[in-house]
């Protein structure tokens, strides 16, 4: 176990119902670690495991098999007592009671917390403050889910976990959860994501996981797992010029050269030098390349490569 490592997971196994065919494993052989400071993002799929998995981290539950410790040893679930003070939780569903005012319901919070912040201070972090007499019941959506991060974050917690974070937010909503977030970070908080929005992901996650069916299917930086995806580069050509008059692939350095409604795609693990050779053998033959623009590799892309390969490995197809 590194001593530099707030979470430590090993072997996780969540199954639901009885043994066999009538249970249910949400959760099957998942490790990873986060390092202090560090914001990790669990991505995947509707069914994933990515809220069962934080949920057993979080110590809501007891694993069926494995092993999770907190802050160089404490179990979550059994050091409870330990635990929970040192950590802040954003749950998808607060369970708001719906007739206090906003205030009020931080203030009772507060109440149940160890050393909190001002309440004042709690909902003016997230955008709150001109709403704290409204009731609960006439918050919108997005103002709820801010209504639940004020909440997580009274108790200046050492470990934030983020379930789902701006869901419902309009676009500035959102923008300033992302900043509120990186604050956070910032003063050395240590935070666990999960997230449909993979531009979250791809802006705030120093590292992360992708889910898929209870396993990890891929983990590292944004850019070690865009990295091994292709890149692509594309172009139009003359009327008189087709794909059997460009250079070879290989020469290109392309892992693929195709044509799709007159446009060609090549895809690239080299994106430099495939735009390189292109523009070279198009000068050299005096060829007027129209359209062209080269794109990256996306987390997105990544992210549904991934999904499709591990369906295909289950499914056999």
């Amino acid at each position: 176990m590194n001593p530099n490592n707030v979470i430590d997971v090993t072997d996780l196994w969540r199954r639901y119902g009885p043994p066999g065919k009538g249970g249910f494993s949400a959760v099957r052989g998942v490790s990873f670690s986060v390092a202090r400071g560090e914001l990790f993002a669990l991505l995947g799929t509707n069914g994933a495991g990515k809220t069962s998995t934080v949920e057993l981290v979080e110590g809501l539950a007891k694993p069926t098999q494995g092993s999770i410790r907190l802050f160089g040893g404490y179990d979550p679930y059994t050091d409870r007592v330990r635990v929970r003070p040192r950590t802040g939780v954003m749950l998808q569903e607060g369970g708001f009671a719906s007739d206090l005012t906003v205030a009020e319901t931080v203030d009772m919070w507060a109440k149940c917390t160890t050393n909190p912040r001002p309440v004042d201070e709690a909902m003016s972090m997230t955008g709150l403050a001109a709403r704290a007499g409204t009731l609960v019941k006439n918050l919108s959506g997005g103002e709820k889910r801010r209504l639940d991060l004020s909440l997580a974050v009274l108790g200046y917690p050492e470990l934030l976990f983020l379930d789902e974070p701006t869901a419902g937010m309009d676009p500035e909503g959102r923008r300033q959860t992302w900043q509120l977030i990186e604050e956070l970070q910032e003063q050395d908080t240590t935070i666990v994501l999960t997230t449909h929005y993979l531009e979250e992901a791809e802006r705030l996650a120093d590292r992360l996981a992708i889910m898929h069916r209870g396993r990890i299917a891929a983990t590292g930086t944004v850019a070690e797992i865009v990295s091994a995806h292709p890149s692509y580069l594309f172009f139009r050509l003359p009327p008189d010029v087709g794909l059997t008059d460009l250079p070879p692939q290989a020469d290109l350095g392309a892992m693929n050269i195709s044509e799709s409604e007159g446009t060609v795609h090549l895809a690239t693990q080299d994106l430099q030098f495939t735009a390189t050779e292109a523009l070279m053998w198009a000068r050299d033959k005096g060829i007027g390349l129209d359209q062209l623009h080269a794109r990256s590799a996306s987390l997105e892309e990544a992210f549904l490569h991934i999904a499709q390969s591990e369906e295909t490995k289950e499914t056999g197809a």
